[in-house]
């Protein structure tokens, strides 16, 4: 189990591992390596292609919210059993239409199966640890989850070129059966115990985002790690998706060595998830994702004088680096939120920023792209990203000054002779307890 021991309970055991088998075939995206040269082959230009990704990322931001309210007002298992569903008929789209009307349906369904999913999975995950007295395994439960959702696409994404050469919608296929596997694993997850969505069923969904939006507005905190996980999710979305073929062509590196580039990629993500817990017990949760963006920045902007191995080497840096950040980022956002009735609603909330800032940074890219900029393009992401995170990284510090400032003082009383020896032990500071979201 990639050295993640099982928390003891069977039935527990059970939805950890039916967890892992969602995400890893929901995550399979066999077309990832080579989309942009399929619909390079089918007559789309840059402009469109990129045109598309930025409308994708729009439709996601308007359907997150709402997707999210609704798994938190009915049920998170729901939520995950229409996103396979919806995953399945989107991959069958290009193969029967291929043309850029046809991409671009394709492109809104998975934007509409994936804001199914975004929030509903981990809020779906954390809640059920917590309710069966396990919530401490949910850190690595997140992360070897990860881990599994990526070793599939680095045993297929090194022969996926080969599979579109024998047969063009090969990929699409592939990927739509494993959407259908996704949704037979959903169809057998457990509901959480405490009958938490028969309760939440009462609430109208106006109030649900209404909820919400006062949590966030309550925790100044919640919002700035918000707005770090932003930081981090663009520049890995960019990179893996819209920028790994531009820069691997730039490079003149055959197509054929795509998929073996991005399966190398993945191993190294892949270890990376699995063990996310070292760094963070190092550094801490803020410092590691802060530490981890900038590495990430910094790996774009190397890659602008590097050679063709050394900018493999990079991206692989730049992979490990995105699989520790995610599952800690997790973690940070979960623990964060005040009322957990509103938790998927408030991931869907950074899920719908995330994506609305890769939809902007998408229409640039295909400028730059369009104008031969791009090694502009990623010195540039490199500085504004490091400066981005120097300002969040004074705004996160002046928080946590703040919140410490306003803890009420600790009374002390005289000390008798009975409790001398108690005394002693306790004459350190003590930490204030970590806020835990309310559970029922």
């Amino acid at each position: 189990m990639l050295g993640f021991r099982l928390p003891a309970k069977p039935d527990v055991q059970r939805t950890v591992r039916l967890t892992y088998g969602f995400q890893f075939f929901f995550g399979l995206l066999l077309w990832v390596p080579i989309f942009y040269q399929y619909q390079k082959l089918v007559g789309l230009d840059d402009g469109q292609i990129f045109g598309i990704q930025s409308i994708y990322y729009i439709v996601f931001c308007l359907l997150e919210i709402p997707t999210g309210m609704l798994a938190d007002r009915f049920d998170y298992r729901t939520s995950l059993k229409a996103g396979a569903a919806v995953l399945v008929a989107a991959n069958l789209v290009p193969v029967f239409l291929g043309s850029y009307t046809g991409f671009l349906i394709h492109f809104v369904l998975i934007a509409l199966a994936r804001s199914l999913v975004s929030g509903a999975q981990s809020a779906y995950l954390y809640e059920y640890l917590h309710t069966r007295g396990e919530g401490e395994h949910y850190l690595r439960a997140e992360g070897v989850g990860r881990a599994y959702s990526l070793i599939g696409k680095i045993v297929y994404w090194p022969v996926i070129g080969l599979l579109m050469a024998w047969n063009l919608p090969s990929p699409y296929w592939l990927t739509a059966i494993n959407a259908a596997v996704a949704l037979a694993f959903a169809m057998k997850l457990p509901a959480i115990p405490g009958g938490r969505q028969a309760r939440d069923k009462t609430a109208s969904l106006l109030a649900g985002v209404g909820g919400a939006l006062s949590a966030l507005r309550s925790s100044r905190w919640l919002f700035l790690l918000m707005v770090q996980g932003i930081a981090m999710f663009t520049l890995v979305r960019i990179c893996q998706v819209n920028l790994f073929q531009p820069i691997l062509e730039s490079k003149t590196l055959s197509v054929n060595w795509y998929g073996a580039v991005l399966a190398a990629m993945t191993v190294f993500e892949a270890l990376g998830a699995a063990r996310p817990h070292r760094l963070r017990r190092a550094i801490g949760p803020v410092a590691s994702v802060f530490t981890l963006t900038i590495v990430m920045a910094l790996c774009l902007g190397f890659i602008v004088p590097a050679g063709t191995v050394p900018t493999v080497l990079l991206l692989c840096v730049f992979a490990v680096a995105t699989g520790i950040s995610f599952p800690i980022q997790k973690q940070l956002l979960n623990d964060s939120i005040p009322d957990s009735r509103y938790r998927a609603t408030l991931l869907s909330m950074e899920s719908i920023v995330d994506r609305a800032v890769c939809a902007l940074v998408a229409v640039a890219l295909g400028a730059y792209l369009s104008a031969g900029r791009l090694d502009e393009f990623l010195v540039l992401s490199a500085v504004v990203t490091c400066g981005v995170m120097g300002l969040l990284a004074v705004l996160l510090l002046a928080v946590r000054k703040h919140r410490s400032d306003r803890r009420p003082p600790i009374a002390r009383e005289p000390v008798s002779a009975g409790s001398a020896w108690h005394a002693s032990r306790c004459s350190r500071p003590c930490r204030a307890p970590a806020l835990r979201p309310r559970h029922r």
